[in-house]
C-alpha cells in the first residue's frame, strides 16, 4: 500500500512513503537545480580531448563551493569524488580519476548540488571532439527518451506511464533500456521514494500526485541491457561493450503536468547534438 505524506511533517530518512512538497518547497528545488545546470552549461567548454575527468571532477568542486553548495556525492556511502564521470561503455557511477579524454569519446557527467538543504540532480552526454555517427545517434535516442518520459508526467497517471514511453521509443530505435537503474525521489533526501523505473507498462507503478519531484535518467544502451559492476564497487558497465548514454532531469509534478527544474539556461540540455 502507497502513502504519501506532506514533506512538511515527514521525517528527514527515506520511509518508503511519498513526500509531496508545496510551493516553498519547489522554490528551493529550482536554485539547486539551477545551480546543477549552469554548472553543466559550463562543462561544455571544459569537456574536450586531453582534459582528464579528474579535472572535470575539480571544477564541479569549485564551482559548488564558489556558489555556497556541496556536491552530494562527496563522501556518499564511501564514494570520494564530486561527480560521476561515464564514459563510452560505462553505463553510469564512472569515477573520475587521471586518465585523459579521447577523441570521439563520449562522456556522462552527472552532478547534484545540495544548495540550502535542497537536491539539484542532473546529467548530460558530452561529446568529446568529433565522435562517430553511432555514437551521435545514442545521444538523439536517448536524449529524446528522456522528453518523452517527462511528456508521460502528469497527475493521475502512474509512473508506469514513464518507462512505458521510454522503453516503447528506445526499443523501436533499435537500443535498449538499462533495467538495473532507474531514476528516484529527491529534494531533501538525495534519494528517496518513489523508483521510477525506464521501462514497464503505462498501468503499472504509482499514481503521480500533484507535489512529487523526482528524477528521470534513462540508461540507454546501443547493444544489449545487461550491465555488471566492477570490483569498485561503483562502475557500472554494458556487459556487451556496446555504448552506453544518459541525459536526466529533475522534475516537479504541477497540476496540469510537471516543472523541469533543471533545465540548461543556456539552452545546453542536448550538448554537441544538432537543436
Amino acid at each position: 500500500m502507497v502513502t504519501y505524506l506532506d514533506a512538511d511533517t515527514a521525517p528527514l530518512r527515506n520511509t518508503g512513503q511519498i513526500r509531496l512538497y508545496g510551493e516553498e518547497a519547489f522554490a528551493g528545488m529550482r536554485k539547486a537545480c539551477n545551480l546543477t545546470a549552469r554548472c553543466l552549461d559550463e562543462l561544455v567548454d571544459i569537456v574536450k580531448p586531453g582534459v582528464t575527468t579528474n579535472a572535470i571532477d575539480r571544477f564541479v568542486f569549485e564551482f559548488g563551493m564558489d556558489n555556497g553548495a556541496l556536491p552530494a556525492t562527496l563522501n556518499y556511502r564511501g564514494y570520494t569524488k564530486s561527480t560521476c564521470t561515464s564514459i563510452n561503455h560505462v553505463v553510469c557511477h564512472g569515477i573520475p580519476d587521471d586518465k585523459p579524454l579521447r577523441e570521439g569519446d563520449i562522456v556522462n557527467i552527472d552532478v547534484t548540488y545540495i544548495l540550502d538543504g535542497w537536491h539539484g540532480d542532473a546529467s548530460r552526454m558530452y561529446p568529446v571532439g568529433t565522435v562517430k555517427r553511432a555514437a551521435e545517434r545514442l545521444l538523439e535516442v536517448t536524449y529524446e527518451c528522456l522528453l518523452r518520459g517527462i511528456a508521460a508526467v502528469r497527475p493521475g497517471a502512474r509512473t508506469g506511464a514513464i518507462g512505458a514511453a521510454i522503453q516503447a521509443y528506445a526499443e523501436g530505435e533499435r537500443c535498449s533500456v538499462v533495467r538495473d537503474f532507474c531514476g528516484h525521489g529527491v529534494g531533501l533526501l538525495f534519494h528517496d521514494a518513489p523508483n521510477i523505473l525506464h521501462y514497464g507498462n503505462s498501468n503499472e507503478g504509482v499514481e503521480m500526485r500533484e507535489g512529487m519531484i523526482f528524477t528521470i535518467e534513462p540508461m540507454i544502451n546501443l547493444g544489449r541491457p545487461h550491465v555488471k559492476v566492477l570490483s569498485d564497487g561503483w562502475t557500472a558497465v554494458t556487459r556487451d561493450r556496446s555504448l552506453s548514454a544518459q541525459y536526466e532531469h529533475t522534475v516537479g509534478v504541477t497540476s496540469t503536468g510537471c516543472e523541469i527544474f533543471t533545465l540548461s539556461p543556456k539552452g545546453l540540455d542536448r550538448p554537441g547534438l544538432p537543436s
